[in-house]
């Protein structure tokens, strides 16, 4: 399996290669050189293995020669093991054809542990007997920081640096990360919201004079191991619910589009996915560029779903390179157009191209309501996030099973759900202490200068 980037410049990688570069050398983003398949009889088997073997199943066409079967297997079995539940991603019924799929259940209580648990253990295997320190670098509006640092920390060969920005993450989340100790994390609140962030990561793979300084990787949906990893769990959950003789639709809270992008693979892959729901909050980019195809910022609004209190999804990109016949030179021409003009038209084939998808855009009082109904009426707490996603569901027609992933466990946005729904969701208890626990972060201005100087004094050069 080799893998090429979205912009057409960068050399093809293998698997092992491109997991440990994150973002292409061009600034685009990499995916595999052509989809890979399950046939329907593969499908249909997946329906009695276990998570694990699931994972394994799904994962292995992507991975190539990069690691054997039973190295997969055994690297999946680690990073799950350390979830709470035994099926890892369950499915909650929430009413005739309403369904959750819970992926909160790990170290860190959010979806991003299901890729990143993997990912950690990746980097370590990939590095093993290599010269190579890795210096990853990351953006957060929230989960992926905690859940990266999780999976990274005390890690052989590795230095992470995470940026989120200052006050505009839930006291769970900032706490998750800043309380992690282990010498080798580093965390930097940054003045500025999650755009200004991640576009300080962006610049520092694209900066050769940092880049070519320190070896970088990535923990951010931009790295495809990371994607690839949450392809399992729409497998997972669909054959559960009568794939492949039955479809399924998704409804996916959306913030930088990794997660619902990986459903869409999942349909090239062979999976009967009836619809990809794209659920945002106000900050509604993505609703208006499938809608209307018009892919321009707005200013950020900060609300209380913060990992989607963004205006540029950087997987959005992945999507517009398959659908327009996978040119990377027109790709790179038009996203260097929005880059410096903050506004971007879809082509024809790009907007039509994307009719797998549907969305949605849901306000502050409709995020209540869907809280309020999962709980009165089917018994469920549920986050803001998933909120979203749910409202987004309940609002579409549909005569298949409609799963809505649950992204978050509600204990991390614990005062948003108390005042929908009179509950406060308490902390589990292996992060019960979390607020006794001592605090370590930087606050930095949100300049290329100040951080990457920051990141320059503690990380290891290139051999």
């Amino acid at each position: 399996m080799r893998y090429v980037s979205t912009r057409g410049a960068a050399p093809a990688l293998d698997f092992r290669d491109v997991t440990l570069a994150g973002l292409a050398s061009d600034g685009g983003l990499y995916l595999p050189e052509a989809w890979p398949g399950l046939s329907r009889d593969q499908i249909a088997g997946l329906a009695n293995l276990s998570y694990v073997d699931t994972a394994v199943a799904v994962m292995t066409p992507f991975v190539g020669d990069a690691l054997t079967a039973d190295e997969l297997k055994d690297l999946c079995t680690r990073a799950y093991g350390r979830f709470s539940h035994a099926a890892v991603t369950p499915l909650v019924q929430l009413d005739h054809d309403q369904w959750l799929l819970e992926l909160f259940h790990g170290p860190t209580l959010a979806f991003k542990d299901v890729a990143l648990q993997l990912l950690g253990l990746l980097f370590e295997k990939f590095l093993t007997g290599t010269d190579t320190h890795l210096t990853i670098v990351g953006a957060t509006s929230g989960d992926t920081g905690s859940a990266a640092i999780d999976a990274i920390a005390g890690r052989q060969g590795v230095d992470i640096f995470m940026l989120h920005p200052a006050g505009r993450v839930s006291d769970v989340q900032r706490r998750q990360m800043t309380t992690v100790l282990a010498p080798n994390v580093h965390n930097i609140a940054i003045d500025g919201d999650f755009d200004t962030a991640q576009a300080l990561v962006k610049r520092m793979f694209n900066d050769p004079g940092f880049s070519g300084t320190f070896a970088l990787s990535a923990v951010n949906s931009i790295n495809w191991a990371r994607l690839m990893a949450q392809v399992v769990y729409y497998f997972y959950a669909a054959v559960r619910l009568g794939a492949p003789d039955r479809a399924v639709a998704f409804s996916v809270p959306t913030g930088n589009f990794g997660d619902v992008f990986a459903g869409y693979v999942a349909a090239k892959m062979g999976l009967p996915v009836a619809k990809l729901i794209v659920a945002t909050n106000v900050n509604d980019i993505l609703h208006r560029a499938l809608s209307a195809g018009d892919y321009s910022k707005g200013v950020v609004q900060q609300t209380p779903t913060p990992s989607m209190d963004i205006q540029v999804s950087s997987n959005f990109e992945r999507l517009l390179f398959d659908l327009g016949a996978r040119d990377g030179a027109a790709l790179a021409a038009q996203m260097q157009g929005f880059e410096s003009s903050g506004a971007m038209r879809l082509t024809n084939a790009q907007h039509t191209g994307a009719d797998l998808f549907a969305s949605d855009r849901v306000d502050l009082d409709d995020m209540t309501l869907a809280m309020r109904w999962a709980h009165e009426r089917a018994g469920e707490v549920i986050d803001p996030h998933t909120a979203i996603a749910l409202a987004a569901a309940r609002r579409h027609e549909s005569d298949v099973p409609v799963v809505t992933l649950a992204t978050a466990h509600p204990a991390k946005f614990r005062d948003a759900v108390e005042r929908a729904t009179g509950q406060r969701p308490a902390l589990p208890g292996r992060i019960g202490d979390l607020f006794d626990r001592e605090e370590r972060f930087a606050s930095l201005p949100g300049t290329f200068e100040a951080v990457t100087a920051y990141i320059a004094a503690r990380a290891v050069p290139r051999g």
